[in-house]
């Protein structure tokens, strides 16, 4: 098989010749620290693994909507943190955030009350077409080794309910959601229809897979009553709207999964990640998900990439693939991923991690 049909044969939850792996994206750290700042291809490439490279369509939007939607924003080098002010004709919203060499957050949130969301809600640029030609690129850089994952179009990740998180933050959003329920729903109502809209601009895309939800859905933050009204009807709405141009959809909840498993299923899904086991946070238990669900998904992730990089040796790096391979290979589709981004470890590991995956024959 080559790459490409090993990756797409797990996709559709099949068993390829043998077990597929790829890292949860490349952290820009990583390739400086310890690639020499090498890009994403390249270092699948080094580690002679099969690529997979995230890449998401270019939008193209109205000139005149920017008149309405002007961005302001201040950045301290020294303090590495950042202010926003967006200008609008009913009123300016304001963030603000910080950063450090691995990542970035929000200190204040874009909405705070109604009228912020309303003010969003009007005014937030939404495109009025795209154009493939990062994606084409993607996909020609990978060819017939690899596949091209995008993100949704959404304000904050891939699901009414996590960009809504992102925009308001986690733990106001779900008190809302106990205390003022039909006003979140408008909410995500809201997200939805942009989300809706932009993905008929889609048809045609050579993209192999898009990525929705987020940690913001685990079921170590909200539990599945929440999950079940507030995550999943939207959740269905979008996996439909993917499917209808052409993509596989896995839904992605960084976090604990194992009590929504079977809403995964009901939303449409074709798939998971990143499976997090209890040693990163999670609790996945790869093979009891497997057998419950793996019949309806195919996993991606599951990998403890802190004992198996970041601290580990290449001994266990194996160690860890051929767990994860024996869990899954009587019911699932899987594609052995990290179970999230990891920003230190000797290349080694990564080396052995992509070996002891070629020797996971079905």
């Amino acid at each position: 098989m080559t790459g490409r049909e090993r990756f797409l044969c797990a996709l559709n939850n099949g068993r390829p010749d043998r077990m597929p792996c790829q890292v949860h994206s490349w952290m820009e750290y990583y390739l400086k620290t310890y690639l020499n700042g090498m890009s994403h291809l390249e270092a699948y490439e080094y580690f002679d693994m099969d690529p997979v490279l995230y890449v998401s369509p270019r939008y193209i939007y109205d000139d005149h909507v920017w008149d309405n939607w002007i961005v302001n924003q201040k950045r301290d080098e020294i303090s590495k943190t950042w202010e926003t002010e967006i200008i609008t004709p009913k009123g300016n919203l304001y963030d603000s955030g910080a950063w450090n060499d691995f990542t970035s957050w929000n200190i204040t949130e874009l909405i705070k009350t109604e009228e912020d969301f309303e003010i969003w809600n009007e005014f937030y640029p939404v495109p009025i077409d795209v154009d493939f030609t990062p994606v084409l690129e993607a996909r020609k850089q990978v060819g017939e080794r690899g596949i091209v994952r995008s993100h949704p179009f959404s304000p904050g990740q891939g699901s009414p309910w996590q960009s809504f998180c992102t925009l308001m933050g986690t733990e106001p959003a779900i008190m809302l959601g106990m205390d003022e329920p039909e006003t979140l729903h408008y909410y995500l109502d809201s997200i939805l229809e942009k989300t809706l809209r932009v993905t008929k601009l889609w048809e045609g895309i050579p993209s192999d897979m898009v990525e929705t939800d987020g940690g913001a859905g685990s079921d170590t933050v909200i539990s599945p009553r929440f999950f079940r009204e507030f995550c999943l009807p939207y959740d269905q709405k979008q996996n439909e709207a993917f499917h209808n141009v052409g993509l596989k959809v896995v839904c992605h909840l960084c976090g604990g999964v194992m009590h929504q498993l079977d809403l995964v299923v009901e939303s449409g899904a074709d798939g998971l990640e990143t499976m997090t086991p209890p040693s990163m946070g999670g609790n996945c238990d790869l093979r009891e998900a497997s057998r419950r669900v793996g019949d309806k998904l195919f996993f991606m992730g599951g990998f403890d990439q802190n004992a198996g990089f970041e601290k580990g040796t290449p001994e266990k790096a194996r160690e860890l693939v051929f767990e994860c391979f024996e869990a899954t290979k009587d019911h699932a589709g899987y594609i052995c991923v990290p179970s999230d981004h990891f920003f230190f470890g000797d290349p080694e590991n990564i080396r052995a991690f992509a070996r002891a995956c070629e020797e996971c024959v079905y």
